[in-house]
């Protein structure tokens, strides 16, 4: 629930439900475009959520709560059952001891499951053996990736984008994650390949200095350079420094922006009125490197060649806007592949974050600061509750000891 919603009576939620379902109605009387008619459906159904969590009851249209209603508390639910998991750019954690549901949340975000059959096409395509990440299941969900492979077959080449938001001076283990499969991609199709260093994000979202973040972004891209990526089909860049001295980058900022409504952006990412403009404004930067000129350096004016986007599933809700402005500016869809998270030290039900130190091994970390932290507050054990461990004992094949076998070099 946002900070909005959980300031409100449940009477005045109420009232904020019952004028959302007037503006969609009003949007497919009208027969607006259908990213806003999309957009004002996906705030709807937040609201009934928030509605729900607060007053314990579905939302009825004409049924007003009373203004003493409050949501019973009938405890935790079994295994996160009635908890759906927070997954967004900015947040993901899970009731779920045994963590985020992927099944669900390919459902829930309406991409496709990478399935045997698209493993083997890869491995068709690539002339070798898929990357370990596709193998165990680690990239489980992709938009349009079919479409690529069918294009590379017949002579059309793509290029490849990833990202960081650099909130700390080091990455952790977790942020490998992306970089390791997207240099497997780059050195089998042999492809350029676009890295965007996000510091004017952080600096919109995180208390930190415009000097500090555009600071970690060069040290993170040291991490980075240290995956061993083509250095002559690799472009790593700042937003800071690289959209003020690119004019057709920020051409297609402003053509983005132009086509995603305020009402879009609320419903995609939860904004408030009190967020802001520059987090409103800011998915446009995050979409502009999936359209090839906005690097003309690397391919002079050509619009046509498709993007291929690997990241983690968090950062989906960049590309569903992405994908949905693409074919009203005159540009190809970026197609994605999506990789699941790799787990705090605490346990399945968050994920690694840099803001969270003890959440986290930084590659920076000693040998001695490892031992400390795993020792300290790493969740350990063969089952997913202490109960559970103490009732059926342990498993020494432990999923976060294999996620840390899948970064080192080779692999399993």
């Amino acid at each position: 629930m946002t900070d909005c919603e959980g300031a409100m009576s449940p009477v005045e939620l109420y009232e904020k439900l019952t004028a959302q379902g007037d503006q969609v109605r009003a949007l497919k009387t009208a027969k607006a475009q259908k990213a806003d008619i999309d957009a004002a459906v996906q705030l709807l159904l937040k609201l009934k959520v928030d509605y729900k969590q607060m007053t314990g009851q579905d939302y009825k249209a004409g049924c007003p709560p009373s203004e003493n209603t409050v949501a019973p508390d009938n405890g935790p639910a079994a295994d996160g059952a009635d908890d759906e998991d927070t997954v967004d750019p900015w947040n993901v954690s899970t009731t779920n001891a045994k963590g985020v549901d992927y099944d669900k949340l390919i459902v829930r975000f309406g991409s496709s499951k990478v399935d045997k059959e698209l493993v083997d096409r890869i491995e068709k395509v690539a002339g070798q053996q898929p990357h370990r990440f596709l193998r165990r299941g680690m990239f489980f969900s992709h938009r349009d990736m079919h479409q690529v492979l069918d294009a590379y077959e017949k002579n059309k080449s793509f290029y490849l984008y990833t990202g960081r938001g650099p909130s700390s001076e080091s990455m952790h283990v977790g942020h490998l994650i992306p970089f390791i499969f997207t240099k497997w991609l780059q050195d089998v199709f042999d492809i350029p390949l676009v890295i965007q260093l996000t510091d004017d994000e952080k600096y919109l979202w995180k208390d930190l200095t415009l000097e500090d973040c555009n600071r970690f972004a060069v040290e993170n891209a040291k991490d980075i350079i240290a995956c061993g990526f083509d250095v002559n089909k690799t472009f790593i860049f700042s937003d800071l420094d690289y959209m003020g001295a690119s004019p057709e980058f920020y051409r297609n900022v402003v053509k983005i922006q132009k086509h995603v409504t305020f009402n879009q952006v609320k419903g995609i990412f939860g904004f408030t009125d009190s967020d802001c403009i520059g987090k409103i404004s800011f998915p446009a930067i995050q979409a502009a490197p999936s359209f090839s000129n906005s690097f003309p350096h690397i391919f002079g004016s050509r619009k046509d060649i498709q993007c291929l986007i690997p990241c983690a599933i968090d950062q989906d809700p960049y590309f569903r806007m992405t994908r949905d402005v693409a074919p009203r500016i005159g540009y190809p869809k970026p197609a994605l592949l999506h990789s699941t998270f790799f787990p705090a030290l605490q346990g399945a039900q968050t994920k690694m974050s840099a803001s969270d130190a003890n959440s986290s091994i930084f590659l920076t970390d000693t040998p001695k600061q490892i031992k400390n932290k795993i020792n300290k507050h790493a969740f350990s054990g063969g089952k997913d509750t202490v109960e559970e461990h103490r009732k059926y004992g342990g498993k020494p094949r432990r999923r976060r000891l294999l996620h840390v076998l899948d970064l080192l070099p080779g692999g399993r």
